[in-house]
């Protein structure tokens, strides 16, 4: 680049004389011409740089759940690309799993995914119970189905709320938080936990439900439901909600396939695929009538639709538990130190986010050998890179909270 520093003066005048600009001396006219020209060359010297700008989205940002950066590259405003990075949030669940036994490591692993708590121990305690060659009784088995679907609805509730704060619309997360304290509470009053339940044991459950829990609950499930069609109204119905996602991150469904997308970001691809209705449970799912719901547009809408059709359904399934809930024990006669007989198995569930699975190898002992954790967030981001690609600059956060990911459930 040429730049002008102190232009020599051409026929510089002599004291005394007038030294403003007069269009009429020649002598300054040739100085304009001269530092035109240089002006001129500085202008076809100068390289720009007009693409490539990155920018981080994390690893402080709330359309990522937790802590996650997305670098995504840019021309103008479409990306180029986008890569997530992720780790920030690595806690070492498996190795802690190497030194804990069976009953510490159901308090370990319902803190994967916080907002599901509850459905991460049905399926570890389902292998672990796989290898002693115990089943838990009926009634335990049904309490667990019905647990796992209130958090399901926790988990739920608050992704409907949340997705329409991340595109602007602050009113509806109120109402989630709100609806979702009632569920919440239902919980507690079970289990004694919020969160982080610790109901589970190898062989049933801590203790049985207290009196008027089914009363209440099927009132709880009423206010869901109201929720659900105020949502429906509020948000889905909004006209620039639907212009936000419909026809934004479509995934078809052979990409969901090949990325090992799970849960409502599979079936809102159109993959009807259940791990309740598809696989076999000792749990309550293929004794009641409920739905699979499905969606063919594969788009950000049809993602959040999916799970608002998943919140009602899973509020029925609970109401046919309780209807139906069976007398009896709630715990099957296991050893008071529990030893796993040595073997390996794989146990996964159809938890809130997704296929939750449990690899647990035994050597004998007090604790697994070896425990390999499946997660449905660490799958279900794991096609960023494929559907941001080409996307404008606003729809990244879109995608991203249609996707819903918990961080503890991809780092672990």
């Amino acid at each position: 680049m040429t730049a002008i520093i102190n232009p020599p003066i051409i026929n510089p005048p002599a004291a005394g004389t007038e030294t403003t600009f007069n269009p009429s001396n020649p002598d300054h006219m040739k100085q304009a011409a001269y530092i035109a020209g240089q002006a001129a060359d500085m202008r076809v010297n100068v390289e720009l740089e007009t693409g490539g700008m990155t920018v981080n989205l994390g690893p402080q940002h709330p359309a990522t759940h937790g802590t996650l950066r997305i670098v995504a590259r840019l021309d103008g405003e479409q990306v180029i690309s986008a890569d997530p990075v992720m780790g920030y949030m690595h806690r070492g669940y498996e190795k802690l799993t190497e030194v804990r036994t069976y009953p510490q490591i159901t308090t370990l692993v319902n803190r994967i995914d916080w907002l599901g708590s509850f459905a991460n121990e049905v399926p570890f305690i389902g292998a672990a119970e796989q290898l002693m060659g115990v089943e838990a009784p009926q009634r335990a088995q049904w309490i667990r189905t019905a647990l796992c679907e209130m958090a399901r609805i926790a988990h739920l509730t608050l992704f409907l709320g949340d997705l329409g704060a991340q595109l602007g619309a602050v009113t509806p997360v109120f109402f989630a938080f709100r609806d979702r304290e009632h569920v919440l509470n239902q919980i507690e009053a079970a289990t004694g936990g919020r969160f982080h339940p610790n109901y589970n044991r190898l062989g049933g459950l801590k203790e049985d439900l207290p009196k008027g829990w089914v009363v209440e609950t099927k009132a709880v499930m009423t206010k869901v439901r109201d929720f659900c069609d105020l949502l429906e109204e509020l948000l889905f119905g909004n006209l620039v909600f639907q212009q936000r996602t419909r026809g934004i991150g479509l995934i078809p469904a052979e990409k969901a396939m090949e990325y090992g997308l799970s849960g409502a970001n599979a079936r809102a691809s159109g993959v009807d695929w259940d791990l309740r209705r598809d696989q076999e449970s000792p749990l309550a799912w293929s004794m009641l009538d409920w739905k699979v719901w499905t969606h063919p547009d594969s788009d950000s809408y049809a993602r959040c639709w999916v799970r608002l059709q998943e919140t009602r359904e899973a509020t029925k399934i609970v109401d046919q538990v309780l209807d139906g809930l069976p007398a009896g024990p709630i715990m099957a006669k296991v050893p008071r130190i529990i030893k796993v007989p040595a073997g390996e198995t794989y146990v996964s569930a159809e938890n809130p986010l997704g296929e939750m699975g449990y690899y647990v190898v035994s050597q004998g002992g007090l604790g697994p050998f070896r425990v390999k954790i499946r997660t449905p967030s660490f799958n279900n981001i794991s096609i960023m890179p494929w559907v941001l690609k080409g996307v404008y600059v606003p729809d990244i956060v879109t995608i991203l909270a249609s996707l819903y990911f918990i961080l503890g459930d991809i780092d672990r």
